[in-house]
């Protein structure tokens, strides 16, 4: 099935609904763009997960997340053999 996409003014490129779906794209995911001979391209769908994902992850039920200063400072401290 061709999928006809359009090219905007500043170049920009919007998949459709259905290539989004049939890549497992969504919002904020990457795409790789394998450049092929003859004017073709191939559009895979990066692998991973978006790294906004990990954000909160060590936080326990409970317990008031660290700011990224505090997290900072702690690691420091450690390195500097303080805590």
């Amino acid at each position: 099935m061709a999928i006809t996409l359009t090219v905007t003014a500043k170049g920009q490129i919007t998949l459709r609904k259905e290539v989004r779906e049939h890549l497992g794209a969504r919002q904020g995911d990457r795409v790789d763009v394998d450049l092929l001979p003859d004017g073709q391209v191939l559009l895979r769908a990066k692998s991973g997960e978006p790294i906004s994902r990990i954000f909160g992850m060590l936080a326990e039920p409970g317990t008031r997340r660290h700011s990224v200063e505090e997290l900072t400072d702690a690691a420091a401290a450690g390195w500097a053999g303080e805590e």
